[in-house]
């Protein structure tokens, strides 16, 4: 079973985007029993106490144009015992991959990737916080997780 975590800054958006995008994706290949699928923050600024905010509603609305529910899903951060149980962490920008190398203590098995590394364009994927763009950020997403998908088939 391969275990992969999204990351991103917040996760309210473009990580549980990815998320619920692949978990979509292993789905409708049959195959979602394969993978263990998940996502959380490099900060905590949507943690409050024990509890996270749910998904961001334009990131929810975005994802449900394209038939994905991502009900129940609210803010997690990443934490360094997470690199012990997870194959595969993947950021959405470069700032990401900065702040998961300062939290996980390294990436000593070389378990931290991009996800637009897995596409043409590589980059970072479009931040709809700043932009409002959450169809610009869908499209990057899908991209990714459809490269990831690949690469691991």
């Amino acid at each position: 079973m391969l275990k992969i975590m999204f990351v991103c800054h917040g996760n309210i958006c473009r990580s549980p985007m990815a998320e619920f995008i692949f978990k979509k994706m292993v789905a409708d290949k049959g195959i979602a029993d394969r993978f263990v699928i998940a996502s959380c923050a490099t900060s905590t600024e949507e943690i409050w106490g024990d509890t996270g905010n749910p998904v961001y509603p334009p990131a929810k609305a975005e994802l449900k144009k394209h038939g994905i529910i991502c009900e129940g899903k609210r803010a997690v951060q990443l934490k360094k015992s997470d690199y012990e149980n997870y194959d595969l962490f993947i950021g959405m920008d470069s700032y990401n991959i900065r702040n998961m190398h300062r939290i996980l203590g390294g990436d000593p098995k070389g378990k931290i990737r991009k996800l637009m590394d897995y596409t043409q364009m590589g980059g970072d994927v479009a931040d709809p916080w700043y932009s409002d763009r959450f169809d610009i950020a869908y499209r990057d997403i899908y991209d990714g997780c459809k490269g990831l998908l690949e690469s691991l088939e």
